[in-house]
């Protein structure tokens, strides 16, 4: 029998971990599950993001992201839950500056808020109201470590990692999860969405510049 399983998606270490700035931003989570866990019946996906704002140098970024939301609410059984994100100007000291320069400069600093709570929060809930048999977690966030061993230790549910990073899984996450597998490049371009969509309000497409 398939265990029925949740998977808990953090959508921004998702795309930073395994997605920016490469042609597989168009991904299809769902598709990407199926085929990093065959054994698994995936029954529900949860999305954790938060809405982005427009930036000087990316005015178009917002646009990008809801066009992308939209293709995520044409599969079947997934919920976007959002947190915030902020973006700010901050000053911060240069590690060598210049003799005559200034020591100071001013940078745009983002923080995504909330998600990891979010994703905690879901995670155990709905393993107390018995909603899964085996949980999935698209993430390398060692934060997370805490509701991962609540999860495993004291309801004795299997919980997954899929490491959406390039770089080693974390320590604290390997010693706490059922099993690692790392999201490669082969998955991901099996798993992109075609062009085009339809969904209630038509057809739409893949962001040109992606």
């Amino acid at each position: 029998m398939q265990p029925r399983t949740y998977v808990y998606v953090d959508g921004f270490n998702l795309y930073y971990g395994a997605v920016k700035e490469t042609p597989y931003r168009w991904l299809n989570i769902r598709r990407l599950c199926e085929l990093l866990l065959p054994r698994h019946n995936i029954h529900m996906i949860k999305y954790f993001t938060a809405r982005v704002s427009a930036r000087r140098d990316d005015p178009d970024k917002p646009t990008r992201q809801q066009i992308y939301l939209r293709a995520l609410r044409t599969l079947p059984n997934l919920e976007i839950i959002y947190g915030s994100f902020l973006s700010h100007d901050v000053m911060m000291l240069l590690g060598d500056p210049p003799p005559k320069g200034p020591r100071f400069v001013s940078v745009i600093r983002t923080e995504e808020k909330g998600s990891d709570v979010n994703i905690a929060t879901h995670l155990v809930h709905d393993a107390h109201r018995a909603s899964f048999e085996a949980a999935v977690l698209v993430t390398n966030d060692s934060d997370l470590q805490e509701p991962i061993r609540i999860v495993r230790e004291e309801l004795a549910l299997e919980v997954g990692i899929l490491n959406p990073h390039r770089h080693t899984p974390s320590r604290v996450l390997t010693k706490h999860a059922s099993f690692i597998k790392q999201i490669r490049e082969g998955p991901l371009r099996a798993s992109q969405f075609p062009v085009t969509l339809k969904d209630g309000n038509g057809k739409f497409h893949k962001p040109a510049a992606w």
